[in-house]
């Protein structure tokens, strides 16, 4: 079925993407079913969402070093087995506290997923096709998304919402058997990979073969995360992020609340953004490669579009906050999440490009932990903005300002690594 090992890996990984992103978004398409059933307020249920970010952050950054020592596959079958039990213990919640442990505890089990995702890449893709490969990876996580609203609401309307988050666990746990099962870290780990296939990843790409300077003394992982091409690809991703966290946890409750939405129209509107993303982040691995076979400059084609992806996003969200009616609320959230997701390949593909060998995983990690800070803050100011202010205008513009300040930051700072050890 699959003529290289690699594209069978990357399936796997796209089809994790599916899973992480419909056990993401299932809580925010359950939301207004908890809000009633526990009581809980505005300000309180962006906490809630809030509290996913805080054990995703913290270990985004740890499970990308764990899989620079113990490789993605075994650090990405745990990952998935821990968020799926926690995805599960989210029926045994019974108020604002324990739903606030368990979604931190959920959100600590998917840290690695990132880094560990852009590891295996890093692994099995040679750099001319590797922004294709993260972006049919990373294009899992919108259509995903998508699945929640129907799987979720269907589930909550005619059964019970706590029945959503049991099947979610179950189809989590499957996965993980198939992946410790199929999938080894290397090409040359697996019994099928065929000599073509291993020798491609043995070749030197445009930036380094492994995280040793000319004089061949080891890079630190700390020269690297302190350089400001991954500080401001970080900055840039933070916006990115911000757009994310803000219309996964509340887009669903915007429709509910201020457009006046039943669940059906609202599980059923929440997924045309996307599954526009879907085709903005499969667009963006095709279109960041083409454009470095036309120039041949790597960093170049990243930039170009990392950078009008983010501003045409930041246009898109800001109006979406503006208009009155729900049809153009979210046509103009689907514009805005498609040239989001158009960005997506971009924030993995610098790192992959200009960080190789042994640091992936760590750099990786520090760049999303840092985003995913975003992950934290949007929830719970859009929950004190709403809360009030009684409407959502201010933070759509706030999401669309943070995007605006991350492309300028690419533009003028992200620049190649002049590769150095540190003494």
């Amino acid at each position: 079925m699959f003529k290289k090992i690699r594209w069978f890996v990357v399936l796997m990984l796209f089809l994790a993407g599916v899973i992480n992103y419909v056990d993401r978004a299932a809580f925010s398409v359950a939301a207004p079913f908890i809000t009633e059933e526990y009581g809980i307020d505005s300000i309180q249920l962006g906490f809630i969402f809030s509290s996913f970010s805080i054990g995703y952050a913290l270990f985004n950054f740890v499970g990308g070093y764990l899989s620079d020592i113990y490789g993605p596959r075994k650090i990405f079958g745990a990952s998935m087995t821990i968020w799926s039990i926690f995805c599960g213990l989210t029926i045994a919640a019974f108020n604002f506290v324990s739903l606030f442990i368990i979604r931190m505890l959920f959100g600590l089990g998917e840290g690695p997923l990132g880094s560990a995702t852009n590891k295996t890449i890093s692994n099995w893709v040679p750099a001319k096709q590797r922004a294709r490969a993260v972006g049919i990876s990373f294009s899992g996580n919108p259509l995903g998304g998508a699945l929640a609203g129907p799987i979720v609401g269907i589930i909550a309307l005619y059964w019970h919402w706590k029945l959503s988050f049991i099947v979610l666990a179950v189809i989590g746990l499957i996965w993980t058997v198939f992946w410790m099962k199929l999938v080894t870290d290397k090409p040359s780990q697996h019994p099928k990979a065929a000599q073509e296939e291993i020798d491609e990843m043995q070749e030197p790409t445009a930036a380094f073969a492994n995280s040793k300077d000319s004089k061949g003394e080891k890079v630190s992982l700390s020269y690297f995360i302190k350089q400001p091409t991954i500080l401001f690809t970080a900055l840039a991703f933070f916006g990115f992020n911000y757009i994310l966290y803000f219309f996964m946890t509340w887009f669903p409750s915007y429709l509910s609340m201020d457009k006046g939405l039943s669940i059906k129209e609202m599980s059923i509107a929440s997924t045309i953004p996307w599954l526009v993303g879907f085709c903005g982040l499969l667009l963006s691995g095709v279109l960041s490669d083409y454009l470095y076979r036309k120039t041949n400059k790597l960093l170049l084609s990243r930039k170009i579009v990392l950078v009008s992806g983010l501003l045409l996003s930041s246009i898109c969200i800001a109006f979406a906050g503006l208009v009155q009616t729900p049809v153009s609320a979210v046509t103009l959230m689907a514009c805005g999440i498609f040239f989001m997701y158009m960005t997506s390949t971009s924030y993995w593909s610098i790192i992959s490009d200009n960080v190789k060998g042994d640091k992936v995983g760590g750099v990786t990690g520090f760049v999303h932990a840092l985003a995913n800070i975003s992950g934290i803050i949007a929830p719970t100011v859009t929950g004190f903005i709403v809360q009030y202010t009684g409407h959502f205008t201010s933070a759509f513009l706030t999401a669309g300002a943070l995007a605006i300040i991350g492309a300028v930051g690419v533009i003028f700072f992200v620049k190649p690594i002049a590769l150095k050890a540190e003494l």
